[in-house]
């Protein structure tokens, strides 16, 4: 969408972007004007210009229903953290009543898609920035994997969402990889936990960044890498390289622990996307996408080694 000035309003959600604009108290007396920013599938997500003022921003409004899953005051803590470290953009404005967020908007910088993580500089900058945040101070908030997935499957009974026929297997099997892992000890190390590409921001000789901090937590160590592995369809053996490039060496245990929880990723947003279909007002097929991430879990633990990385972890 081009760009439109304040009092310009026009749509609902030109109108909930203006009212955001306004409970920013530094910008009260300047002249701003906003476009929407396309890539979210969880928020409402805005660039602002304020007249006089070198620097554009970003504003995030949090989706309907988001809260439900999204602690703001722990992404916010997540985001200055990150700031800190250099990994993140500054944190200008925070509204922990409303959950509305403020940023700098990194100029220059685009995001990454899944073909941009082919590239091998790309790959092992997103593991230093991994390795920097797991290193960092301890977070607030304590959300494991597990946490997530018995969250999202309580909230799709009490929404009257729908999970796959084979649920009771998938649960089965969930159940008997959360006792393995709980039996083995969890590694809690503070967590990004949303590798979607576009959280990942490059720019020609500049460091990589990390943004959108909301799912944020303290949380095991292997799933976050599993989680990404994933995310980004790396092959075994590029997944084995970035596990030895990650922890200076490929220990069969790590390898155990990623596997499983790649299957155990996509258990939890194939459910966050039932939750999602349920509350969410943007225009994306959220069945669809849960339904494809429920069929590669199923693909993980039906490998012939599946058992082996249970007794492994």
């Amino acid at each position: 969408m081009s760009e439109r000035n304040f009092g310009e309003a026009e749509t609902d959600a030109e109108r909930a972007v203006e009212a955001a604009i306004a409970r920013v108290p530094a910008w009260r007396e300047q002249g701003a004007s906003y476009a929407l920013m396309t890539g979210g599938i969880s928020n409402s997500n805005w660039r602002i210009t304020l007249a006089g003022d070198e620097r554009r921003y970003f504003l995030k409004i949090p989706g309907a229903g988001t809260e439900m899953f999204v602690d703001r005051v722990a992404a916010n803590e997540a985001a200055r953290l990150a700031h800190a470290k250099g990994l993140g953009p500054e944190v200008v404005h925070f509204d922990a009543e409303t959950g509305l967020e403020v940023a700098e908007l990194l100029e220059g910088y685009r995001a990454c898609t899944n073909a941009d993580f082919q590239d091998e500089a790309i790959q092992l900058a997103a593991v230093d920035c991994y390795r920097q945040f797991h290193a960092g101070e301890g977070l607030g908030l304590t959300k494991t994997i597990f946490d997530m997935i018995d969250e999202h499957i309580a909230q799709v009974a009490g929404l009257g969402g729908s999970l796959p026929e084979d649920w009771p297997w998938l649960s089965r099997l969930y159940g008997n990889a959360r006792s393995a892992f709980l039996a083995s000890g969890l590694d809690l190390v503070p967590c990004f936990n949303d590798p979607m590409p576009g959280n990942f921001l490059v720019k020609q000789d500049a460091p990589m960044k990390l943004v959108d901090y909301e799912f944020a937590s303290m949380n095991e160590r292997s799933y976050e890498l599993g989680v990404w592995l994933g995310e980004m369809f790396f092959t075994e053996d590029t997944a084995a390289r970035l596990l030895e490039a990650y922890a200076g060496e490929l220990r069969p245990e790590l390898v155990a622990r990623v596997a499983v929880m790649r299957a155990l990723a996509d258990v939890k947003w194939a459910t966050w996307a039932m939750v999602q279909e349920q509350i969410s007002a943007l225009d994306f097929d959220y069945h669809k996408y849960g339904t494809w991430k429920y069929l590669r879990a199923r693909s993980i633990m039906h490998d012939f080694r599946w058992e082996a990385w249970l007794r492994a972890l």
